[in-house]
């Protein structure tokens, strides 16, 4: 067996980008506190993984943060929104990615219907740090205070999610509305993101939030990081559904994501292309070369 390093674990171990990109490559792996310490600094840069080598590949090219989304539903499980994702479909997820043993710091959602109380919120968050989680993520704000205080108390790092709510869109009639258009919204969006810092959050996901407000809000917490997805440059940071990212579910891409590649089509492209050879390989060899006397 080939024992050598690929190009990209040999960049890693000489501490370069693999693709020669201009910033640095931490030997060490990232925790909720070292997120947090880039509040105001160097910004994170999020993405979703659901599978093994999808979370290898964006270890390997820099992620310090990856989510292990609810988003799954969706793009992977065909479902129409996330409501349908359970705790048996994060917990299959997150033990794959899990499996990559990545400097990133891992994290991964709790499903709707998982943390109705204290006491589920930390039992389903228990199992998700034993899967392999770095921490939890949570929709909502003021409303679920006793199971985010409750977390934070088992020592569970935990990120909020404020603004547009996917657990939430059958309750808004399956539109996903942006945030924060007026000021009765505005301050409801203010101060629930001060009422998860105050709570212990490390972080928070800003969701189709309008950019005045989603800036407002990295400007008034001091130490919980936010990060943007639709709302704006602003943001301690941005995260992006990755199959949005590189054009792996083509059939959909929401209005701000500007996809990188187009891996959806070219698959397709490709399995069309050898489908083709196959069926015209054997339609050649059933004819065969023809044998006169």
């Amino acid at each position: 067996m080939d024992s050598r390093p690929d190009g990209a674990s040999l960049s890693l171990k000489l501490g370069l980008h693999p693709l020669g990109a201009s910033f640095p490559v931490s030997h060490a792996r990232q925790t909720a506190a070292s997120i947090r310490a880039r509040k105001g600094g160097v910004p994170v840069a999020a993405l979703t993984a659901y599978d093994h080598p999808t979370a290898r590949l964006l270890d390997e090219a820099g992620v310090p943060l990856i989510l292990v989304g609810d988003s799954l539903g969706m793009v992977v499980l065909g479902h129409p929104d996330t409501t349908h994702v359970t705790m048996d479909d994060m917990r299959h997820h997150l033990r794959a990615v899990a499996r990559a043993q990545c400097r990133a710091l891992v994290g991964c959602d709790l499903p709707f219907k998982s943390y109705e109380t204290p006491e589920q919120a930390v039992a389903n968050a228990r199992l998700l740090m034993a899967d392999g989680a770095g921490f939890v993520k949570a929709e909502g704000g003021r409303e679920i205070m006793a199971q985010v205080r409750a977390i934070v108390a088992e020592g569970i790092p935990f990120c909020g999610h404020l603004g547009m709510l996917p657990q939430h869109v059958v309750e808004e009639g399956g539109k996903y509305r942006i945030k924060g258009r007026d000021d009765e919204g505005r301050a409801r969006l203010i101060e629930d993101a001060l009422a998860l810092e105050a709570a212990g959050a490390f972080a928070c996901v800003l969701e189709l939030v309008t950019p005045p407000v989603a800036a407002e809000i990295t400007r008034q917490c001091q130490s919980m990081v936010t990060i943007g997805i639709g709302s704006g440059p602003d943001c301690d940071g941005q995260i992006l559904v990755t199959p949005d990212l590189v054009g792996g579910f083509p059939w959909f891409t929401p209005r701000f994501v500007k996809p990188r590649l187009k891996t959806g089509a070219d698959i397709r492209d490709a399995v069309a292309q050898w489908v083709s050879e196959v069926v015209g390989k054997a339609s050649d060899d059933k004819d065969g070369p023809s044998c006169h006397p």
